[in-house]
């Protein structure tokens, strides 16, 4: 069977095609490798040059290996999307296998546009409803809820007046009046140190939107990746320290700490790094306020 193992150094194109179909993938043609590279999934080859013509452009060891597990994945997703979340994976958690440049194609195939887009964003919406939903919330608080979160998610701008419906929307599902209204509580979901409130889901729904909205202007450039995934280092670090005891702690949440299998780690890739992105923003955004705000002082 031809594996990781049986691939021992650098390649050309037509390497990685005889790779694929020794894997047994002989719908793989130079014209796809091409695509995938202008998709970000692959590399741009690195050139080689001698004193009389060229010799073939020539992919590393790591991508020959990466084009493998592509085709592994393919399997199981076949959308080119989907897909971009294993170099944005591999570029994410470890270092010397996938460049920033080729994080930066896959970070937009990933986002994507159109319908398929619009089923992310309404998934994203369901499963988010699922965790803060009430059981006593009605349908018709429920079905408002996933539509405002699935336009937010496909692309809307969130706007003043937008922010100020969801968190009317949220409170309905997450601290409907039937039992909230009349005590005056608040509702906290999960470990005492990191609690899911009202105010915790509007910040992350804010930053979601503020890097899907930079995203789909062509703004996300290599620094602000190389930044947040700096910060998504450290932050997981610190997390991976705690959760058992976040996990211990989480209630109805628990689930949310469980240790990731390598395959969840690949699915989470882009909302992960989609939340962090957006929660750079909005710090830089609020350092920029703050010292505009000290500089007319």
């Amino acid at each position: 069977m031809y594996t990781w193992e049986s691939i021992t150094g650098p390649g050309t194109i037509d390497d990685l095609v005889a790779d694929a179909h020794a894997a047994g993938h002989p719908d793989m043609t130079v014209r796809r490798i091409h695509d995938w590279i202008a998709k970000g999934l692959l590399d741009q080859p690195r050139l080689r040059t001698r004193r009389q013509g060229s010799d073939k452009a020539e992919h590393n060891i790591n991508q020959r290996r990466l084009l493998l597990l592509l085709l592994d994945k393919r399997q199981q997703a076949a959308h080119l999307s989907t897909l971009a979340q294993v170099p944005l994976a591999m570029w994410l958690r470890w270092d010397g296998y996938v460049p920033t440049r080729q994080a930066q194609r896959a970070w937009v195939t990933w986002v994507g546009r159109g319908r398929r887009s619009q089923e992310v964003a309404r998934e994203g919406a369901l499963g988010l409803l699922q965790q803060v939903g009430h059981q006593l919330a009605t349908e018709t608080a429920r079905a408002r809820f996933v539509r405002i979160i699935t336009e937010l998610g496909n692309g809307k701008t969130l706007t003043v007046r937008g922010r100020a419906e969801l968190l009317d929307a949220l409170r309905d599902v997450m601290e409907p009046d039937t039992v909230f209204a009349a005590s005056g509580l608040v509702r906290a979901l999960g470990p005492v140190q990191t609690p899911m409130t009202v105010e915790t889901v509007i910040g992350h729904v804010e930053a979601l939107c503020a890097a899907l909205g930079r995203t789909l202007d062509g703004k996300v450039d290599g620094a602000l990746l190389e930044r947040a995934r700096a910060v998504h280092r450290a932050s997981m670090a610190d997390y991976l320290a705690q959760r058992g005891d976040l996990a211990a702690e989480a209630g109805q949440l628990t689930d949310l700490f469980h240790e990731p299998t390598l395959q969840e780690q690949f699915d989470q890739t882009g909302r992960q790094l989609l939340l962090v992105i957006g929660m750079e923003l909005i710090h830089r955004r609020t350092q920029a306020r703050v010292l505009s705000i000290a500089d007319a002082v």
